[in-house]
């Protein structure tokens, strides 16, 4: 595999499992120098040595500690997240804030600590894993919908502001992707739907999409890699989808 991104330091929060893990190596194959963030230690440590990089432990909730920090890194995948899902009459407010911090604010503090860094060297890749939903709306899930319709808005305004300075701000918007954080959604979808665990996909998660099965983490993690390299330097502003065709209806 060409060693495209020699010299190249990148960031990847969440980067300890699910699609962060599959975009790390990634990077790391085509010669970056990637840094695990991720809350679980361990897990980040691990891979870091797996791929020979290096983790940062890091609550991404803690937005204080983040509004002082400066980053020297070329390339910042955005990935982190979490999910809840209930009625908006139900859904905890603190639930609410809590994605809205982690998925939103924290990637604008993040976008906000790299940049002087990416325009110093005139060059960066701000890459942003959104999802389908922050294309469309699904019920239930209005805390993860807001956050990345606001992630998509964000990214555009990145991309405005970074042009002249060599630097490119894209989201990804997959659909449901095989990771932990879907599987763990079967339950809660089967719960406020009234169905079986062993039909929410067929009946919920994969009724919008043409091609019917779950995107893999190395299905996206390749998308990432092409965005951080020199060949998608005019591609910015943009929202790839990865969905199977469910934003086409």
């Amino acid at each position: 595999m060409e060693n495209t991104l020699n010299g190249r330091k990148a960031l990847v929060t969440g980067g300890a499992g699910g699609i962060g893990a599959a975009s790390a190596r990634a990077l790391a194959a085509r010669g970056a120098k990637v840094v695990i963030a991720d809350v679980d230690e361990s897990a980040a440590a691990a891979l870091a040595d797996e791929i020979g990089g290096t983790s940062w432990a890091v609550n991404l909730l803690d937005v204080e500690s983040l509004q002082t920090l400066s980053l020297d890194c070329d390339i910042l995948v955005n990935n982190a997240g979490i999910q809840r899902i209930s009625p908006i009459e139900d859904f905890d407010p603190a639930d609410f804030r809590c994605i809205i911090t982690l998925m939103l604010e924290a990637p604008f503090l993040l976008i906000r600590a790299a940049l002087p860094h990416m325009y110093a060297n005139n060059f960066g890749r701000i890459i942003n894993l959104s999802s389908v939903h922050g294309l469309r709306a699904s019920p239930f899930k209005s805390a993860y919908v807001s956050a990345k319709h606001g992630l998509e808005g964000l990214s555009k305004v990145t991309a405005l502001e970074g042009g002249a300075h060599g630097v490119t701000s894209n989201c990804i918007n997959p659909g449901y992707v095989r990771t932990p954080l879907v599987e763990s959604q079967i339950a809660d979808q089967a719960k406020v739907h009234g169905i079986p665990e062993s039909e929410v996909l067929a009946k919920i998660m994969l009724t919008e999409s043409a091609v019917k099965r779950l995107v893999e983490p190395e299905e996206v993690a390749s998308l990432v890699a092409w965005l951080a390299s020199d060949d998608a330097g005019m591609v910015t502003g943009a929202s790839y989808t990865m969905d199977g065709g469910w934003s086409a209806r």
